[in-house]
Formats: structure tokens, C-alpha cells, sequence
């Protein structure tokens, strides 16, 4: 079962039983899944750019854009429209083929791995997760990356509070730590 057929089936009855709503078009769903790369390294060595594009697009399956300074900060040694990040953003399908992939496989990779903190859910019910390594997901093979960077997914749902947020996304499979 996928976890779109997963959320019909399991969580939609369970949401509802749990927290009392009345219609199902009520109970939290995905909207998008957001992954960003945050290029200090890159700023000085410019092969670091392509590299994270590609790595990028192995894990998704789509071409990330840039994210341009909107001015300059001397302090940081950054000019305006220069390159400072990369995002790529999952809807539909593909989101729901990255978070089987991210759950099932991403996660279990990650080193010294106990659980997703649930303070991790903000107030508005999204969570955002940080990986050190791009190397905890499959696609990616560890002697390939010339460089190591880390990425941060953030998976956006409509629970619109952090209680509901934190239940969905547990019915959902993220696994997350007791305290």
C-alpha cells in the first residue's frame, strides 16, 4: 500500500475518530514538500554549485532552482543576485513517492538515528527535518559527492495547529521520539 492510498484508508478514519472531525474534507492532508540547500561553501568554490544540483536532482527527480541574494551584505561577502541557496519543491506524486522514500529509507540511514524530535512540528503543524549528509538517501552513493552538504525537507500539511500536525504526521509514519 502507498502512503497515499496509506492516508485514505488509515489516517483519514483515525484522525476522525481521534480528534472529532466531522467531514473528512477537515482532516490535515500534505500540500508540499520542500527541500533547501543553503550554499556557504559554495560561495568561494563555484564547482560546489553544480554539485548540489545534481545531487539534488537525484534525490527528487527534478531540477532545483536557484534562490538569489536580494541584496548585498558585506559582512557575509555577499552581492546582490548572487547564488545562495538551491530549493526544490515535491507536489502530488512525487511527494508521495519521496516521503515513502524518506520514511522507509532515508531516515533509517541516518547515523545514530532514535527519532524525529517533536519539537520539530511548529505552530502551524509542518515539520522541518535537517540532514547533514545527502548520503542518508539511497540515490546517492558516498564516494560519488566530491563535497558533503547537508539539506533541510520540510513537509507542509493543513493541520493549522501543532497537536494536529504532530498526530499526522505520526499516523503517517515520520517516526518520531518519546521524550
Amino acid at each position: 500500500m502507498n502512503l497515499k492510498e496509506h492516508y485514505q484508508t488509515v489516517v483519514v478514519p483515525k484522525m476522525k475518530e481521534t480528534f472529532g472531525y466531522k467531514n473528512a474534507m477537515a482532516v490535515p492532508r500534505l500540500v508540499k514538500v520542500i527541500l533547501n540547500v543553503g550554499i556557504s561553501s559554495g560561495l568561494k568554490d563555484q564547482k560546489v554549485l553544480p554539485t548540489i544540483k545534481e545531487t539534488l536532482r537525484m534525490i527528487t527527480g527534478q531540477e532545483p532552482v536557484e534562490r538569489l541574494a536580494r541584496k548585498s551584505i558585506s559582512s557575509f561577502k555577499i552581492r546582490q543576485g548572487q547564488t545562495v541557496g538551491l530549493t526544490v519543491t515535491l507536489r502530488g506524486r512525487r511527494m508521495y513517492d519521496f516521503l515513502t522514500r524518506l520514511i522507509h529509507l532515508g531516515f533509517p540511514r541516518v547515523r545514530d538515528f532514535r527519532g524525529i524530535s517533536p519539537s520539530a512540528v511548529d505552530g502551524h503543524g509542518n515539520l522541518t527535518v535537517g540532514f547533514r549528509e545527502a548520503v542518508a538517501f539511497p540515490e546517492i552513493k558516498a564516494g560519488d559527492i566530491e563535497r558533503q552538504h547537508g539539506l533541510e525537507v520540510t513537509i507542509v500539511t493543513t493541520a493549522g495547529n501543532r497537536v494536529a500536525g504532530l498526530g499526522f504526521l505520526k499516523l503517517m509514519g515520520i517516526p518520531f521520539r518519546e521524550k
